[in-house]
């Protein structure tokens, strides 16, 4: 029969689709399942609210009547208004070591994208930089913390055998919460005068007042990540979504809102590693996975920083560092001593010194790719000859996590 690419179609196929990586991925022992109903919702078009300001397309390879590979092409019209571009997006991306089949998935994908005027297709972003994305090309040892993905090691010669270019990189930061020593002293002195010389409190989040707090979060969010590189605002609806998602894993140690007369200048939220419990479950909450999520939850000993940001006027303040504070306060009192930072954009040169003064190493790298599509159109990577006039520019230590699912401070 050979190769055929072809759009998912049926209940049938999209559930070929989400289970494909157990088979692609039974023999690493670092990969951790999602949740299946997890990923059914998110890809459920009438569920995720994200499909009210995109489209996209699930596509298959099969080979001899065997599913070897899979890839999302999607269109987020929000992105393509806030950022004045026409990028087609692609996502979900996983693949037998074929590059027959990889050429394919991309083709497809592509050719999705051309038929609806985009010049590049940029990925893989699971639909956005605000979810899951791009490929691991570091820290293949390491065990994915919680809202990222843990890739082959092949991946990175498919894409670039495909004639895909690199886009973008982010950083993910190891940060040890505990010994303050390691910490540079001008940090803590930052930290203690926020309140003191500004008149900034900062409080725990409420998980009882969720709903306001989540609005609390979303003042922040679209103003503070606006500048970062591939940046779609979340929509109201949006964030009411990731709020009831994430409420089961919300620990009030871990989430924080700063404020000033009133008006809420820089929120933090740090989740447990809830991945230490998926790894258990295979993906399935029934009918014994709700018993190891509550069996194993109190052995979680890391925190996946994700997402802090400060509103531009008031980073001068100080306040982020007072969110590091309070991190370290909370290591105090939970089973959790240290966590990631991340995702980090590697252009966001004063977010990355940050992480340098508080000790941290780098411990992961991801890569997006891009295709051109359009022969005007000019590659995103700053490290591009023709693409210096495009590098975003550096952000102060303070500005943003880069979003739900990425913990930049740009």
């Amino acid at each position: 029969m050979g190769l055929e690419v072809r759009p998912v179609a049926s209940r049938r196929d999209l559930t070929t689709f989400i289970k494909l990586p157990w088979r692609l991925y039974r023999n690493e022992p670092n990969w951790v399942p999602p949740l299946i109903s997890d990923r059914r919702r998110f890809l459920d078009r009438d569920k995720n609210p994200w499909f009210e300001h995109g489209e996209a397309e699930y596509f298959l390879a099969w080979r001899d009547g065997r599913a070897v590979g899979r890839i999302t092409a999607q269109i987020d019209r929000l992105l393509n208004e806030f950022q004045d571009n026409r990028w087609g997006l692609f996502g979900f991306f996983e693949c037998e070591d074929d590059q027959e089949a990889a050429d394919a998935l991309f083709a497809a994908a592509e050719q999705w994208l051309r038929e609806r005027g985009r010049d590049r297709m940029v990925g893989p972003m699971s639909f956005t930089m605000n979810d899951e994305n791009g490929v691991l090309v570091e820290g293949h040892e390491l065990a994915p913390i919680i809202l990222t993905d843990w890739t082959h090691r092949y991946y990175p010669g498919l894409f670039e055998g495909a004639g895909m270019i690199r886009a973008m990189d982010t950083l993910m930061w190891h940060l040890e919460i505990q010994g303050r020593d390691r910490v540079h002293p001008s940090i803590w002195r930052v930290a203690e005068r926020v309140e003191s010389k500004y008149g900034i409190t900062v409080r725990p989040m409420r998980k009882k007042d969720i709903n306001a707090e989540i609005d609390r979060f979303l003042e922040v969010y679209n103003e503070a990540w606006e500048r970062n590189w591939g940046f779609s605002p979340l929509t109201e609806t949006e964030v009411r979504h990731y709020a009831q998602t994430l409420k089961p894993i919300l620990d009030e140690h871990w989430a924080f809102v700063a404020e000033k007369d009133g008006e809420t200048v820089g929120a933090a939220l740090s989740v447990p590693d809830y991945n230490q419990v998926f790894k258990t479950m295979n993906g399935r909450i029934l009918p014994f996975g709700w018993l190891k999520f509550l069996r194993n939850r109190g052995k979680i000993d890391r925190v996946r920083v994700f997402a802090l940001g400060v509103k531009r006027e008031w980073q001068h303040t100080g306040v982020a560092a007072r969110f590091y504070q309070l991190h370290f306060d909370s290591a105090e009192v939970t089973p959790q001593t240290y966590g990631e930072m991340g995702w980090i954009l590697e252009t966001n040169k004063s977010m990355n010194r940050a992480m340098e003064g508080m000790g941290g190493r780098v411990v992961r790298r991801y890569r997006l790719y891009e295709r051109l599509l359009d022969p005007a159109a000019r590659p995103s990577y700053p490290g591009a000859a023709d693409a210096s006039a495009s590098e975003p520019a550096p952000q102060e230590p303070g500005a943003p996590a880069s979003g739900p699912g990425s913990s930049e401070a740009t």
